[in-house]
């Protein structure tokens, strides 16, 4: 599922290195959180030749809702297993298949993210170039530019599955924007919470409710990393009180949002 607002040219970007993915066993759903008609029409572009399934759910734009975008796509799918990736976040070839194997009952999987400079990004969407397909060289060049955070992920360095998962809760490295749980576990906890205002958290509080329902957490470095295209950061006016409740719900146990996915149905 690729969250989208209103940056057309990176969620083609993002769409287009889906379709290259080497497992191509995978549906996409764009979850729209009230894009304008460009992004409409980007969508419908990209689906006449999609090697997949493609689905465009969007809704009205009443200021920030990720939550409410991500909680439709998932009832949209038709999987057991939902990958979430941001509309800015462009996959590796072998992004599917290493969540496909990383997947496991009673876990989520989150990845991580190589950042990208505002150049490169700028570069990448202006000249359509293929940074998840690029020779090592060229990464190896972006990286000691400083156009790249990373080094070793982006040459497609691999580790083991093995020690990924952990029974203890950290607050580190969650991040909807690269993550993987299954389709039961997010209907388990009412799945993403609707109820946060503005921008901010309501992936934390994902995670921590799933790990108070038992769901433990995989760590998905070295092996599904995405390139993250530079943006201006995002307004955060309510990000001290959305922490707030997360830390609240910490303290109280909560496994439930407050409103979900089973409000939809409704």
């Amino acid at each position: 599922m690729i969250t989208t607002y209103n940056r057309p040219e990176a969620l083609e970007a993002v769409v287009r290195a889906c379709f290259m993915q080497n497992d191509k066993n995978f549906e996409i759903i764009i979850a729209d959180d009230g894009s304008t008609a460009n992004t409409q029409a980007c969508v419908e572009r990209l689906g006449a030749t999609a090697p997949m399934p493609l689905r465009h759910v969007w809704q009205p734009d009443q200021g920030f809702r990720a939550a409410m975008a991500r909680n439709r796509g998932t009832l949209a799918a038709r999987g057991e297993y939902i990958v979430f990736l941001d509309g800015d976040c462009i996959p590796q070839r072998d992004f599917i298949a290493r969540h496909r194997a990383l997947a496991q009952p009673g876990c989520l999987v989150s990845g991580s993210r190589i950042l990208m400079s505002e150049g490169l990004t700028r570069r990448v969407l202006e000249e359509n170039i293929d940074i998840a397909g690029a020779a090592p060289a060229a990464k190896l060049r972006w990286r000691l530019a400083g156009d790249l955070n990373k080094t070793l992920q982006p040459l497609g360095l691999r580790w083991p599955d093995l020690g990924r998962t952990r029974r203890t809760f950290s607050w580190r490295r969650i991040k909807s924007c690269n993550l993987g749980v299954w389709r039961s576990d997010l209907e388990r906890v009412n799945g993403f919470d609707e109820s946060f205002v503005g921008w901010g958290y309501e992936d934390s509080d994902l995670v921590l409710r799933l790990f108070h329902a038992g769901v433990a957490r995989k760590d998905g470095a070295f092996a599904t990393e995405v390139f993250h295209l530079w943006h201006r950061e995002a307004q955060r006016d309510q990000e001290t009180s959305n922490r707030a409740v997360v830390l609240e719900r910490a303290e109280s146990k909560i496994t439930q949002a407050a409103v979900g996915l089973r409000e939809h149905a409704a």
